[in-house]
């Protein structure tokens, strides 16, 4: 199929690794289909059949070749896959080196290059017939971990379409997914997509922080920046949270069916009528905790606290990558404990687990989670489960016990379910014995709650708002020239004070902060680079002579780190630590000018420190940084609440010590040399002999820079905020611009 643009081609095309249907070839070498189940059929069903869309997916057989075709109301576009692509590509890369990498590694992953050679090879063919599949200016769905260099070929193929792409499973912390040798390749194969869905918020935040550590990317909240090299914005990527569900009135409507309340009757019936019937229903996956939960069940029985006249373990167990080493001796495992703890507690006519290795349709399934007491989800590591959401939908009757393992998305939706720490096997057994014991009015109270969370927010809103989401990412760059945008280019009063100062005859100071001036604001300080736009400003500003302007910045930062991130032009004068720091860049490095410590100073500088870093140990992202003169606390890698206390902390801290404490966004800085940087401004006019000086600052700390200036000098206070500056202007990309336009007016009056 050729990849190029057809008009005739679908608006939605929907990208997975397997079709929604499994192909056979019989023994004439005819080929046949029937459905597959799984959640991500299940999700993606309703959405495909109301938008008459396309689905590219592997059929689930090697070396099957066939057409596109209709089938349940979707054009279904398969994709063909050799024997050892499914072998490299898919049992190995997607599910013994993601799959594993992805789930916290409970299971060691292996990295082998010929893996990864098929993973990059297979992702080219399905993003070759995505975009032959889709119509112009249309949008493509990709999912989940087994595709997620498509984003980026698509986008190379087909520049015209929206791109969207979500992570069923978990996203690993930074820590984890590093581990990965192509993690580099990966992280900007999803940065194709205009909208990259995680199940949690915890993910996202992961994999933001991991684009903040592998690439050059600034982020703003949940969206990743694209600029050209001038430093433009061209394009942004959002990711976010979009937790999945199901079709929630499908499972309702099956579970009031007569026909199913029948044969949940008869469930239990053919189980022994026990007074409580436990359910597991799960893939074989080492993710999963089946063993953790019959575990915790054999010791139950053995503890006496549970009985086999009483209680039954239902476990369906679908059978899942059996050509998988890790699942093939999972297996064996689950069955071994199984066939004991019934050999040692069974009796006749009263099994202790019922194990099924069998798929089944969703009308066994409404039936078994009608015929269940107590539904138990004790996955190890879940992007979602949707197992659970299935089970609230279909108990209608208000009765029923969901224990949910903390560990899932699952958990942040449904309150009202019994949590449970599923490596905690004392603790699992507790909350079991909780849910079957679980007084009926208590049962209606939770189940209740749950029922209104997932009827809401069914399959249909996750699409659709993931959907709408996508539509509303722009496609085309997000800015034309910056310097024909209204927003960001300074206003005139601005240009005309930058004219005047240009026209100064006398030396002008051309003062700026670092971080959140020259430099955006990002989570990780060590990340920091001046924008291209306001780096070729400076170089510029750098080649006047020497009398008529000089260049200084003026940072909380230390010096070294400031000389290091900054990159500035030769001849600028660098004040860090808030003023307690000075050097001037020189053609060899930085000349520093040494400011030396008392004995007394250096001993409270020591006091200090240790006591902010016994602060920071008690507060997760909060970390202090060691400065000449002063220790800072730094809290912007902290949540809301540990920053606060944190910050207080501080403060308390400075007020035992003696010491001021100078603060700024995120940071607390306490000093045992007062400086500031309005100190430090003037001591520099006064050295140069400056007659006009331009501040441009951020910060809380800006403000003693504004307060000594005089009505001759301009102040810029960039974003939002109060302050004593008399001019504003947005963003950092604001900052190149009047850099720029000062630099042009200064070299035209020398003309003149």
């Amino acid at each position: 199929m050729s990849p190029e643009a057809s008009k005739e081609g679908n608006d939605l095309v929907v990208v997975a690794n397997r079709l929604p249907v499994d192909f056979t070839t019989d023994d004439d070498g005819s080929i046949s289909w029937r459905r597959s189940p799984g959640g991500l059929v299940t999700a993606l069903e309703p959405v495909m059949q109301s938008a008459d869309g396309a689905w590219v997916g592997w059929g689930g057989a090697a070396d099957v070749y066939a057409d596109p075709f209709e089938a349940d109301g979707m054009t279904l576009v398969p994709v063909t896959l050799n024997e050892d692509e499914i072998e490299q590509y898919y049992e190995g890369f997607s599910n013994d080196t993601l799959w594993p990498l992805y789930h916290d590694v409970i299971s060691q992953p292996a990295f082998h290059r010929q893996w990864w050679d098929a993973y990059r090879r297979v992702n080219r063919r399905f993003a070759e017939a995505a975009a032959a599949q889709a119509g112009t200016g249309g949008t493509v769905w990709v999912q989940d971990y087994q595709l997620q260099l498509v984003p980026a070929m698509l986008r190379e193929l087909r520049p015209d379409l929206r791109i969207g792409f979500f992570d069923h499973i978990p996203f690993p912390p930074y820590e984890i997914f590093s581990q990965l040798p192509w993690r580099r390749q990966v992280v900007e194969g999803l940065l194709g997509a205009d909208l990259i869905g995680f199940q949690r918020n915890g993910d996202a935040a992961n994999f933001l922080r991991t684009v903040r550590r592998v690439t050059r990317h600034s982020t703003r909240g949940q969206v990743i920046m694209f600029e050209d090299d001038e430093g433009r914005p061209v394009r942004e990527v959002r990711a976010s949270a979009f937790p999945i569900s199901i079709d929630s009135r499908r499972f309702d409507s099956l579970a009031r069916q007569d026909s199913t309340r029948e044969r949940a009757a008869q469930i239990r019936t053919e189980i022994g009528d026990p007074d409580i019937v436990m359910l597991g229903v799960d893939r074989l996956d080492y993710t999963k905790g089946i063993r953790h939960r019959i575990k915790a069940y054999g010791e139950l029985l053995d503890d006496g606290r549970l009985t086999v006249e009483e209680a039954t373990l239902v476990q369906v167990a679908s059978p899942s990558r059996e050509n998988v080493d890790a699942y093939q001796e999972l297996r064996d495992q689950v069955e071994t404990a199984v066939g004991r703890i019934n050999g040692e507690f069974g009796e006749l006519g009263h099994a202790a687990i019922h194990y099924l290795h069998h798929s089944y349709p969703p009308e066994e399934m409404a039936a078994l989670y009608l015929a269940a007491d107590v539904m138990l989800v004790t996955s190890l590591r879940d992007g979602m489960n949707l197992v659970a959401k299935e089970y609230v939908a279909a108990r209608s009757d208000e009765h029923g016990a969901l224990v949910l393992s903390e560990f899932t998305g699952a958990a942040d939706e449904l309150n009202g379910a019994l949590l449970v720490n599923p490596h905690d096997i004392d603790e699992l057994k507790s909350v079991i014995e909780q849910a079957a014991r679980m007084d009926p009015k208590e049962q209606r109270r939770r189940m209740r709650r749950l029922r209104r969370k997932v009827m809401a927010d069914d399959v249909a809103k996750w699409s659709s708002s993931f959907l709408r989401t996508l539509e509303e990412m722009p496609v085309a760059p997000v800015a034309p020239e910056l310097q024909d945008d209204d927003s960001q280019a300074p206003g005139v009063e601005l240009v005309e004070a930058l004219d005047r100062l240009a026209a100064t005859d006398g030396l002008v100071m051309v003062a700026t902060d670092f971080d959140g001036v020259l430099a955006p604001l990002v989570d990780d300080p060590s990340s920091s680079r001046t924008t291209p736009r306001s780096a070729r400003a400076l170089a510029r500003l750098a080649r006047r002579p020497s009398s008529q302007v000089r260049l200084a910045l003026v940072s909380g930062r230390d010096l070294d780190t400031l000389a290091s991130l900054s990159h500035a032009p030769s001849g600028t004068l660098l004040v860090g630590s808030h003023g307690a720091e000075r050097g001037e860049v020189g053609a060899d490095g930085v000349v520093r000018h040494e400011l030396e410590l008392t004995e007394g100073q250096a001993s409270l500088l020591q006091r200090i420190t240790e006591g902010l870093e016994e602060i920071a140990g008690r507060h997760t992202g909060v970390w202090v940084e060691k400065k000449p003169t002063a220790s800072v606390l730094h809290t912007r890698r902290s949540t809301h609440d540990g920053a606060t206390q944190a910050t207080e902390a501080a403060r308390g801290l400075a007020e035992r010590l003696g010491v001021g404490a100078l603060e700024g966004k995120d940071v607390v800085e306490l000093q045992v040399v007062e400086t500031s940087k309005g100190k430090a401004i003037d001591a520099l006019r006064n050295e140069l002999g400056a007659k006009r000086v331009l501040y441009v600052g951020d910060d809380v700390t800006d403000e003693h820079a504004f307060a000594v200036l005089t009505s001759d000098d301009v102040s810029v206070k960039v974003g939002g905020g109060e302050t004593i500056a008399r001019y504003r202007v947005s963003s950092t990309k604001s900052v190149g611009l009047l850099l720029e336009h000062l630099a042009r007016a200064m070299e035209r009056h020398k003309r003149s």
